[in-house]
């Protein structure tokens, strides 16, 4: 009996220096994550990024500061590995955990304690203003008070559904209405800069194909841009399903397109087409042109095919369903419509596959250093269709006279512990007046400001 009573002491011991050698890791992993010069020291930079088979990464490997480029030269055969159904393990954010950002960028908590933040969006005056999807509300936030925290909060409007895109018209500093994209129509607010609650009623000026059968509900979201003019407006519309035949799924009419209207609702036309879900839209204000963040579709392996950034071509197609980045036949769909795949065109930015590119914005502050103005900031939502968990950032795109290199950084990662847990997931991304970037969490319910403090 003293024998096994002193085995059973000895295992407990065991497992307690196990628990705590585990422990111990885990924080010196902790601190490495959360030190200054993570990520600095890749050798993937601007001039020199990452490629080929490299260029793909878990969330492990996603570093500020890494710049990556695919190709479409780079994408492995369909069904080169399993498809799986791999979501993330959320868990609460850990205490004073934040995101990370290359050296000389400062990471503050703005907004807490949120339903669901999605669309973010900087009003001419300043205001920040939030889509709380499943709130079915628009929020407001004005001003920096104690903490780095938003010094007011309102809600503008409320008893939409799933609102999400969210413009102010017409462009330019004094618009008159708000406009909101809810998932099965588009509404507008009267409103006056400086406005933190609606001045009446909604108006409705489009209805829009509603709802999906995806994981967790389907294609919802719809985003709205106007064009630099004002003259047009546009509104993304995602698929209804994964990779249906739109030939013989009536239910797909008018979907996996971005549609273009006049300002009024009237005029309706398909602006681009095959874009299974172009959940992010902007027009870029140096040369006008429409760009989008597209998610691609699943079930045809970890790394294919890549989600996408791209300037958007008037009466482009994409490929969805029958083809993807090119002429790449869809196997499900093999041997359809031959007299398109000529036609598809190539993204100008390929990022990593399922990593449910959201929505997207041009920097056109001053605060950040000037290579980075003119350049595109996009949340990566984070993947399910992965078997190791990639995505869950932010990343740059970077330009040049407007147009894509080809490349991006990771620019804000961290949303994962060390032992593979997610605790947020970037959704919506802004720029303020005074040049720092607004950035929605729905995994954490935070929106983050970042800014620039300091040589790189």
């Amino acid at each position: 009996m003293e024998r096994q009573i002193q085995m059973l002491h000895c295992q407990l011991f065991l497992k307690v220096l196990s628990n705590k050698v585990s422990s111990i890791l885990a924080i010196a992993t902790m601190v490495l994550l959360s030190s200054s010069s993570y990520g600095q020291s890749t050798g993937a930079t601007k001039e020199n990024p990452l490629t080929g088979s490299a260029a793909f990464a878990d969330w492990t490997h996603q570093k500020p500061g890494t710049f990556r480029r695919i190709t479409e030269a780079d994408l492995p055969a369909p069904h080169a590995t399993t498809s799986v159904d791999n979501g993330p393990d959320m868990v609460a954010r850990p205490s004073g955990a934040r995101p990370l950002a290359p050296t000389g960028f400062k990471v503050e908590l703005y907004a807490d304690g949120l339903d669901y933040p999605r669309e973010i969006r900087t009003a001419p005056n300043g205001d920040i203003f939030l889509a709380e999807s499943h709130q079915g509300e628009i929020k407001v936030f004005r001003g920096i008070g104690k903490a780095g925290k938003a010094a007011q909060t309102e809600v503008f409007a409320s008893g939409l559904k799933q609102p999400f895109g969210i413009a102010f018209f017409p462009p330019g500093q004094n618009p008159e209405w708000v406009y909101v994209g809810n998932t099965d129509s588009v509404v507008r607010f009267p409103y006056h800069s400086g406005d933190m609650k609606a001045r009446g009623a909604s108006q409705k000026i489009a209805d829009l194909s509603g709802g999906g059968r995806l994981r967790g509900g389907g294609h919802w979201t719809r985003d709205i841009a106007f064009s630099k003019d004002g003259k047009k407006m546009y509104v993304s519309v995602g698929s209804h399903s994964n990779n249906d035949d739109p030939d013989t799924h009536p239910e797909e009419k008018n979907r996996a397109d971005i549609l273009e209207f006049n300002p009024d609702g009237s005029g309706m036309r398909v602006y681009a087409y095959g874009l299974r879900n172009a959940v992010g839209i902007a027009v870029s204000p140096e040369n006008g042109e429409l760009w989008a963040s597209v998610n691609e579709r699943d079930e045809l392996g970890d790394l294919l095919p890549p989600d996408y950034i791209t300037h958007v071509q008037d009466g482009g197609f994409y490929g969805w369903p029958w083809y993807y980045i090119g002429p790449h036949w869809d196997p499900r769909h093999q041997g359809k419509h031959p007299e398109l795949k000529n036609k598809v065109i190539v993204p100008d930015v390929l990022v990593q596959p399922h990593f449910a590119s959201l929505e997207m914005t041009f920097y056109e502050g001053k605060q950040f250093p000037e290579e980075y103005r003119g350049d595109v900031f996009a949340s990566e939502h984070g993947s399910w269709n992965r078997s190791r968990l990639a995505g869950y950032e932010v990343i740059r795109v970077p330009l040049k006279n407007g147009k894509a290199l080809g490349d991006y950084e990771d620019f804000l990662t961290g949303f994962v512990t060390a032992d593979g847990h997610v605790w947020g997931r970037p959704v919506g991304i802004c720029v303020g007046n005074d040049g720092s970037v607004f950035v929605s969490d729905d995994g954490s319910k935070i929106i983050w400001r970042v800014s620039y403090t300091g040589k790189k």
